[in-house]
């Protein structure tokens, strides 16, 4: 599952006097055989927008895909995406699929129907630490998406000590690393995303 980052070397999201807050995150839902390469996750990225920088690559001894993360420095923002997998995601794969099926097409329902697998894409926004201004600071408990998704948490530690007003926070941030992010990886493995905290289909 989807940790946020807590190492202190150069692959770090954090800069040094910036936290960041999470926001949200989507599931890629899609068959395990599509599994891309890493080196496949790291066109496609490239591809949608050159500036993105690519950090804490991974790969496991097959070469596939198992995590990176994706800073966009002009949005002020963070992407995390890690690969998981199992009993466990196909069953609940295939609980979503039950409740989502009359907003589905009958392509799309097969997709998640035959989904084992899916990568979890966690969004965040850079804030500066304790900086006035209309950034507002991170969230500093234990952050549940809803049911689907409460095993998401992220490091107290990491998110310094005030809470946030969510809703000042979802003003102000650029979603367009978040979009460039999961329009690529939805293309390359042809999965169906999904955001938990709305319970809808993206």
């Amino acid at each position: 599952m989807a940790k946020a980052p807590t190492g202190e070397g150069k692959g770090n999201p954090k800069r040094e006097g910036d936290e960041l807050l999470w926001l949200e995150t989507y599931f890629i839902l899609f068959p395990g055989k599509r599994r891309p390469t890493l080196t496949q996750v790291e066109r496609a990225l490239t591809d949608a927008n050159p500036r993105l920088r690519l950090k804490n690559l991974a790969a496991d001894d097959d070469g596939l895909f198992a995590s990176v993360l994706i800073e966009s420095p002009e949005d002020n923002a963070a992407v995390e995406v890690s690969y998981e997998m199992g009993d466990a995601i196909a069953e609940q794969n295939m609980q979503w699929a039950k409740e989502l099926q009359s907003k589905l097409s009958p392509k799309q329902l097969q997709t998640i129907v035959s989904a084992d697998a899916r990568l979890d894409v966690a969004h965040f926004e850079r804030v500066p630490k304790g900086g006035p201004g209309s950034q507002p600071k991170p969230v500093t408990r234990e952050v549940e998406v809803d049911e689907y998704a409460s095993e998401l948490s992220w490091d107290d530690a990491e998110f310094g000590d005030d809470e946030v007003d969510m809703e000042a926070a979802m003003e102000v941030f650029d979603p367009t690393c978040l979009l460039t992010v999961v329009d690529a990886l939805q293309g390359l493995t042809k999965g169906i995303t999904f955001d938990p905290a709305s319970g809808e289909i993206v």
